[in-house]
């Protein structure tokens, strides 16, 4: 259930704190107070489109705060909120935030995580489920009518199962389509898949060549002054006269001179021995290195000819050489596919036909268990129209169900398409709904599925926009004492100008209008029962005593 709303800057509203209650919470107000704002906040916190003329005149910032417990909803919320990297929920607290400014700056989160519009408008699609006044229309659409039917039969399992069927089908049709092409362009593809695996396979690259070949290269440019470099070093070591291992011996027979007077320092004879030792290592290396230093230019055109050819099969393959060698294997499967077409074709058609005795089943039993569901939602729609003023309708869904699979018709939700018929007086035929002309008549038929569904919708919070326009007398009561009975599954907010609806709230709120230092600000209350008869009163016309006493009845029924 929604918990709590916070509004901040929103048209008439500076700062509003909204504590909702379970079960059924009814809000009025006069014309005008800003009772549609509240409509427009959820929206908003849901993942609707920010309209920025809304944002409060004198402010930069306007922002609005859903505070939902999660303690009894059955969707996958932690799976969900998981897979997208948000923070769980403490104490099944679901806190949604959106903020957006005049120079275009929009900002949304999940329990103090930043997220995306459309992660608040997959979570708002679990949450809350509105209808405002032209919603009702909704229902004139076939997909919205299989919708209904699917919901109250609990057919969306098998309605998935379809779904994923059709999928899998598209993906293999498109698999299929890849390999039907025209001869020539057949053989143009051939040829270029042919040279593009040739042409990377026949340079037999190593992931790692790259940088032990700009090693060498870099050798090989430069062998000459190595060469001369390494020749300079071997003279300094032991060649001229005054190098470094002449030096040495030199000071070692001063050394020895030394151990012959004072025994002590022959240490230091071992540690010269050791120091000439290491002189001679670096001589042999050196000259080891020497050695192999190739001024060949051969070796360097091979060199250049080998960098040359990594970097145009970059060039044409990708960033690196792992890139390129992954696009030769890809090349080679898809070369592979293409020479044998016409087995992968078989193959491919083999799946098709397979899939489509799949698809027969599976779209065979949810036909057959929609038909079983029809006669019973029939019934049940038609008790709650005769609640709400429709003593004799009759209401009637009819279904059609393709014979054959076509794939260019072929949908996710099934071979059926519906009708949802109506007869709203006796004697008169049933016609489709989309024929019925009364708005009032149309929002009534909404009411009652929606009441019929309360118990497998899902959906924690309802919310009822004005819906109850255009009806009155009697059935107004009627209409109030049914969204009492969803209140009894759902929480359910109702905006509302009919007192007997109103009265059927366990929770009521006010919307009015204030001038605070020269601003019209909206604020929004919870009536005490005092407070709702007077309210009551109001909406029946005035404060007489005739009017109040026909609110305390309202209110007595309860």
């Amino acid at each position: 259930m929604l918990t709590t709303l916070r509004i901040k800057n929103l048209a008439l509203v500076t700062d509003l704190t909204l504590e909702l209650q379970e079960g059924f919470n009814a809000i009025t107000g006069e014309t005008g107070a800003g009772k549609s704002i509240i409509i427009g906040a959820l929206n908003l916190v849901l993942g609707q489109r920010a309209d920025r003329t809304l944002i409060r005149a004198g402010s930069d910032l306007c922002s609005v705060e859903a505070v939902f417990d999660t303690g009894k909803m059955r969707a996958p919320l932690k799976s969900f909120l998981q897979d997208n990297g948000l923070d769980l929920c403490e104490e099944n607290q679901l806190v949604l935030k959106r903020s957006f400014s005049a120079n275009g700056t929009n900002r949304q989160f999940v329990n103090g995580s930043p997220t995306t519009l459309n992660v608040l408008g997959n979570l708002g699609e679990w949450l809350v489920d509105m209808h405002g006044p032209h919603d009702h229309q909704s229902l004139l659409h076939p997909a919205k009518q299989l919708a209904i039917l699917d919901a109250f039969g609990e057919l969306e399992n098998l309605r998935s199962e379809f779904a994923a069927l059709v999928e899998r089908r598209a993906a293999l049709e498109a698999e299929k389509a890849s390999l039907i092409v025209d001869e020539k362009t057949y053989a143009q593809q051939l040829d270029i898949l042919r040279f593009q695996v040739r042409e990377i396979f026949a340079a037999k690259l190593q992931g790692d060549e790259e940088a032990e070949l700009q090693q060498s290269h870099a050798r090989a440019c430069n062998a000459a002054k190595l060469v001369e470099l390494s020749q300079t070093a071997l003279a300094q070591l032991s060649e001229d006269e005054n190098s470094l291992l002449v030096q040495a011996g030199r000071l070692g027979r001063t050394i020895q001179e030394l151990q012959r007077i004072d025994p002590a320092i022959a240490c230091l004879l071992s540690m010269h021995e050791q120091a000439v030792a290491a002189i001679r290592d670096v001589q042999t290396d050196l000259s080891h290195y020497a050695d192999r230093l190739d001024l060949n230019p051969e070796r360097l055109g091979e060199l250049d000819e080998r960098l040359n050819l990594v970097q145009s099969l970059k060039r044409k393959y990708g960033h690196t050489l792992e890139d390129v060698i992954a696009f030769g294997a890809e090349a080679q499967t898809k070369l592979q596919v293409l020479e044998q077409r016409d087995a992968e074709l078989t193959r491919l058609n083999a799946a098709l036909n397979k899939l489509d005795s799949e698809l027969r089943k599976a779209g065979q039993e949810l036909s057959s268990a929609r038909k079983k569901f029809i006669p019973k939602l029939n019934k049940a729609a038609v008790k709650q129209l005769n609640d709400l003023g429709f003593n004799q309708c009759h209401f009637d869904i009819s279904i059609q169900t393709a014979s054959e699979i076509s794939t260019a018709t072929l949908l996710t939700s099934g071979f059926d398409t519906i009708e949802f018929q109506f007869a709203p007086n006796v004697g008169e035929p049933a016609r489709p709904l989309r024929a019925i002309a009364s708005s009032g008549e149309m929002s009534r038929v909404m009411l009652a599925l929606k009441t019929a569904l309360a118990l497998q919708d899902e959906i924690p919070v309802l919310v009822f926009d004005e819906i109850d326009a255009n009806v009155g007398g009697q059935t107004a009561t009627v209409v109030g004492e049914k969204m009492r009975q969803i209140a009894g599954q759902h929480q359910v907010l109702c905006i509302t100008h009919l007192p007997a609806v109103a009265a059927c709230a366990s929770a009521h709120y006010l919307v009015s209008k204030e001038i605070c230092d020269g601003r019209t600000v909206s604020k929004i209350v919870l009536l005490e029962k005092s407070d709702r008869v007077t309210e009551l009163a109001r909406m029946f016309g005035g404060q007489s005593e005739v009017a109040r006493q026909h609110a305390k009845a309202l209110l007595g029924k309860k």
